[in-house]
């Protein structure tokens, strides 16, 4: 259920990448280098699956916001393409589609400025062209292709048929066409990716509040059921090893209290300076609260297909990067994880931790580049 490989083009500092992700990717850099952009590439194939592509860019300044900020070419047009590849993502196929594919997808959309006649608004982002593509031997066969409005999928006989209505310019077919399997699967699994930026720490912070008594098989993008992701574990699950020894790896003597929920639930911690002293989340520290939500973000009951986190390490004090370490170690062990970070710290910790060395991210003619990685998008270390 591994994402394999990404290819970005023309997005904000990225002229134009492709490299491979593995099951723990390490991504680390100064400011200024891009780290972020090619997360929110990532981010954008998500928001693809999910049908809110346009509204992501509008979010971002629109259309103008989100191209190559370069030089370019005379007669170049202002697209952004985004593709990845999945490995077989296990889905019940067919057993005659499967034996003939297997099932590893690549998935790619582009997006361009509006057209005077397309159902759209003038800045608004129009989807250009997608394509869902079957790997066959060294053949891609495509099951899915769309052209500004019109569409077309193959069934699992090869026939091809146009698909009935028109999607609207800022529509992605990917999220609207459904009742075929193989369309169906890969939309359900970058749907199911979650991304975690930082959270909120201060004083109204959802992870300072009670959470709803609603079991939670992971946790938000915003934190605000973490209460309900620890009673998850610690009382429908039974089952808190990995939590507690994350918890003593990073506060010595420390433990996390999760009361049984009633109308809400809730959560403390308790230090062994203070054993009489239990400190109710909207008590805790930033650094604190910050650990503790991306412990619920990787530790969670159930895991999704791919856990994203952008910088991770603010504000944790150094003393925490060991232990954040083991942990996404951990989860890597469950699913695949993805981290952009600025600490060289964090990376190394990962590093002896998993194994798994970061790759530099760089800017090279001006362009977010891979340290290593050559123009074939592949690294030298890996050939």
């Amino acid at each position: 259920m591994s994402l394999t490989d990404i290819e970005i083009i023309g997005y904000r500092s990225v002229r134009a990448i492709r490299f491979p992700v593995r099951r723990l990717s390490v991504l680390v850099g100064g400011n200024g280098v891009g780290k972020t952009n090619l997360y929110r590439a990532l981010e954008l194939v998500h928001a693809a699956a999910r049908g809110t592509l346009a509204e992501e860019i509008a979010r971002e300044g629109g259309m103008a916001s989100v191209f190559w900020a370069g030089e370019r070419k005379v007669g170049d047009q202002s697209r952004l393409s985004l593709k990845v590849e999945i490995d077989d993502i296990g889905a019940e196929m067919p057993a005659a589609y499967e034996a003939e594919f297997g099932f590893a997808p690549g998935y790619q959309v582009e997006v361009g400025f509006r057209v005077p006649t397309a159902a759209a608004f003038p800045l608004e982002a129009q989807i250009k062209r997608e394509a869902l593509t079957i790997r066959m031997g060294r053949r891609e066969v495509t099951v899915l292709e769309r052209k500004g409005g019109a569409a077309w999928v193959r069934d699992t006989a090869g026939r091809r048929s146009e698909l009935p209505g028109t999607l609207l310019a800022s529509e992605t077919a990917l999220a609207n066409v459904r009742g075929f399997a193989e369309i169906d699967a890969v939309r359900q699994t970058l749907a199911a990716w979650r991304f975690y930026h930082g959270f909120r720490t201060d004083a109204d912070s959802p992870l300072r509040r009670p959470a709803l008594a609603v079991a939670a098989p992971l946790l938000n993008a915003d934190g605000s059921n973490l209460a309900a992701v620890f009673a998850t574990l610690r009382h429908i699950r039974q089952d808190t090893i990995d939590l507690d020894a994350a918890i003593e790896h990073a506060f010595p003597g420390a433990s996390l209290d999760v009361p049984v929920p009633q109308e809400n639930a809730t959560f403390s911690m308790t230090f062994p300076d203070l054993p009489r002293r239990p400190f109710a989340a909207r008590e805790l520290s930033d650094g604190t609260l910050q650990f503790l939500a991306l412990l619920g973000a990787l530790l969670s009951y159930r895991l999704p297909p791919l856990v994203a986190l952008n910088e991770p390490e603010t504000s944790l004090h150094p003393s925490l990067l060991p232990a954040l370490a083991r942990t996404i170690a951990r989860a890597a062990e469950r699913t695949q994880v993805w981290v952009v970070t600025h600490s060289r710290e964090l990376a190394d910790a990962l590093e002896t931790e998993a194994g798994i060395a970061a790759r530099e991210v760089v800017r090279r003619d001006g362009a977010t580049w891979l340290e290593g990685l050559s123009p074939l998008g592949i690294f030298a270390d890996e050939e």
